[in-house]
C-alpha cells in the first residue's frame, strides 16, 4: 500500500531532532499507536523548545497584572 500525504514543518523537525528519516519516524508513530496505550518518552531539546514555543505563541496579548490586586479588581467584570 501507497499513501500520500502532506507532512508539517513541525514533524519533520521533530523526526530531525530524533536523528531519524521522516519515514522511519512516521513509522515508529505508527508501530507505537498500534502497539497499545501512549507511553511517555524523553523528549528531546528540539521538542521541548517547539512545546515552549508554542506555550508562548500569544503570551504578547496578555495584559498587564496591576500593582497591586486588590477584591475590586478581581471581580470588576461580575455584577
Amino acid at each position: 500500500m501507497v499513501v500520500t500525504i502532506k507532512i508539517p514543518d513541525e514533524l519533520a523537525a521533530l523526526a530531525k531532532a530524533r536523528g531519524l528519516s521522516l519515514e522511519a519516524y512516521v513509522q515508529e508513530i505508527l508501530a507505537k499507536q498500534l502497539a497499545g496505550p501512549v507511553q511517555s518518552l524523553p523528549r528531546t531539546k528540539e521538542e521541548i523548545r517547539i512545546w515552549l514555543d508554542s506555550l508562548a505563541q500569544f503570551s504578547d496579548k496578555i495584559p498587564p497584572l496591576p500593582e497591586t490586586i486588590s477584591r475590586e479588581w478581581l471581580y470588576q467584570d461580575h455584577d
